[in-house]
């Protein structure tokens, strides 16, 4: 499902364009090479530039902004992506501000005497006077037991007759509290960020390190592609496409919900 190529194969792709080479160190960096707005070396191009977005070196400067080691990006999937979002009558721009990108923030937590991995979900809100970062969702692997069904009581219902009875029936419900969960709404999701935070509040769930980040893109109309960081030597390093997939908008739905672990 994933899409990539072996070193050989993208510098035959990039022919003799090995000075673009050049570490993408920022986030922003790479939205602004991204976009045509900066050359391999760091300097930005304003609009007043003949060089600001222009067709040519943009589709230079995008080819250096994938994960050469990624052998799931196809040499086909790259020019399709290219040939879409460098198309010189309609062309497709990142923006910081644009919503429908987030961040995946990998995380270790102490948590009942253990450290155990969290992930947060942040992205960013705009403010009537600039922007801030927030958290969103959360996922937690401990919290799932919580909710997972026991398959004996998964045909267990609370009896469509029990307004009659001022639902006193459910006292043999929360009588057994690890039952709960089956009664309750069809398509039910824990809000694991509600429970992360209360944990936190009771000092039974301390932050301890940020493990990794990546950065999820659904902006670009019929693309979602991957962020990540890759903290290595050579010139193909720092923030780099790691996964492209070419995908209609219900399945960016689905897509979102499986980073967010939801329905799993």
């Amino acid at each position: 499902m994933f899409a990539g190529t072996c070193y050989g194969q993208v510098s035959e792709y990039l022919g003799d364009e090995k000075d673009l080479y050049a570490a993408t160190k920022q986030v922003n960096q790479f939205l602004r090479r991204f976009n045509g707005e900066e050359d391999s070396r760091g300097r930005r191009y304003f609009p007043n530039n003949k060089n600001y977005r222009n067709p040519t070196l943009r589709s230079k400067y995008i080819k250096i902004l994938f994960d050469n080691k990624q052998k799931d990006i196809t040499i086909d999937i790259k020019k399709r992506f290219l040939a879409d979002v460098n198309d010189q009558e309609f062309p497709k721009y990142i923006d910081l501000h644009g919503g429908s990108w987030f961040s995946a923030v990998s995380t270790t937590f102490s948590y009942q005497g253990k450290d155990e991995k969290l992930k947060l979900f942040l992205r960013l809100q705009e403010e009537p006077v600039g922007s801030k970062w927030v958290i969103y969702k959360a996922y937690f692997e401990p919290y799932k037991e919580y909710f997972a069904i026991d398959t004996a009581y998964k045909d267990k219902f609370i009896h469509p007759m029990s307004h009659e009875l001022d639902f006193m029936n459910l006292r043999k419900i929360f009588d057994k509290p690890e039952i709960a969960v089956a009664y309750t709404n069809e398509g039910f999701q824990p809000d694991y960020l509600s429970l992360m935070l209360y944990e936190i509040r009771q000092d039974k769930l301390k932050f301890k390190t940020v493990n990794q980040v990546k950065f999820h893109f659904f902006q670009l109309d019929k693309w979602y592609f991957e962020l990540s960081e890759f903290n290595r030597s050579g010139s193909n390093s720092g923030w780099l496409i790691s996964n492209l997939l070419n995908v209609s908008d219900h399945q960016k739905d689905q897509l979102r919900r499986f980073i967010y672990y939801e329905g799993i």
